[in-house]
């Protein structure tokens, strides 16, 4: 797929997640049959447009409502991607990927993160998301969607900015924790002018997810090492820092499939079982 074609995926899969355009004008949140169903990336259930749900928000929701229950359709739903493309649904349809990447296009600029940051979304996904909440839920209480609440500038940026504009009992409810959120977003955004998706990086459980399936799923990219000549370009341009010619499929490929687009000799290609 060439750079221009995920771009263009990117912008249709936002789209198609978010097809409920019209409650941006209304202040609704749409609650309609699909928003039982999880959208494959990271897409915040009180965006006004959004026509699916989050399954972070899900996966914590269902923890959550009753002690013990885990969301095993939630998780199957999951592990049934992450086991066809792992962190693939990162590269092409999660629309706060699509967001951060195009933040990135504003500056030329790319630094790097510690290596060991990476490891904070792992902590998000195992304490904040599925600890948690079955810990501190009742047969009564819903309890905290944690990251959610606490942690994700997805709803601050899709949920809570266009229904503050619409709604004015909204904005008289404003508390110290949407201030915080705002500034951890806005700091997330101007850290995405100079990192290439910061909070897929650090922040994202859902990323983290998929990951674990990377080197398991049907659609993998491989190295042809007949073919290599060695020239690094692969791991040059991978804005991901992923030294692909040493770790294919690692982790935090989200297969963007940038490498195998600059390979001289064709030596990557996209792996199907």
């Amino acid at each position: 797929m060439a750079k221009l074609n995920r771009l263009k995926i990117q912008i249709i899969a936002t789209f198609i997640t978010n097809f409920k355009l019209d409650n941006f004008f209304s202040g609704k949140i749409y609650k309609g049959f699909t928003k039982n169903l999880c959208s494959p990336g990271l897409n915040c259930y009180s965006c006004p447009a959004a026509g699916f749900a989050c399954p972070i928000g899900a996966m914590q929701a269902i923890s959550g409502g009753r002690k013990f229950n885990i969301p095993f359709y939630v998780l199957g739903f999951l592990m049934s991607i992450g086991i066809i493309f792992g962190r693939m649904i990162c590269g092409f349809l999660c629309p706060f990927g699509l967001f951060q990447d195009l933040l990135n296009k504003l500056s030329k600029i790319n630094l790097k993160i510690p290596k060991f940051l990476k490891y904070i979304k792992y902590i998000m996904l195992i304490f904040l998301v599925l600890i948690l909440p079955i810990i501190y839920s009742t047969d009564i209480l819903l309890a905290d969607p944690y990251y959610c609440k606490y942690v994700c500038p997805a709803g601050i940026l899709e949920g809570a900015f266009p229904l503050i504009v619409t709604n004015e009992n909204l904005k008289s409810a404003l508390g110290n924790l949407f201030y915080i959120k705002s500034i951890t977003l806005f700091l997330i955004i101007f850290l995405s002018i100079i990192i290439y998706r910061p909070f897929c990086k650090v922040l994202c459980p859902l990323g983290a997810f998929y990951a674990l399936f990377n080197k398991i799923s049907i659609f993998k990219l491989e190295l042809d090492e007949s073919k290599c000549i060695s020239c690094n370009k692969c791991n040059k341009v991978c804005k991901m820092d992923v030294e692909f010619t040493k770790y294919q499929n690692a982790l935090e490929c989200i297969r963007c499939n940038e490498c195998k687009n600059i390979c001289p000799t064709n030596a990557i290609t996209i792996k199907r079982k």
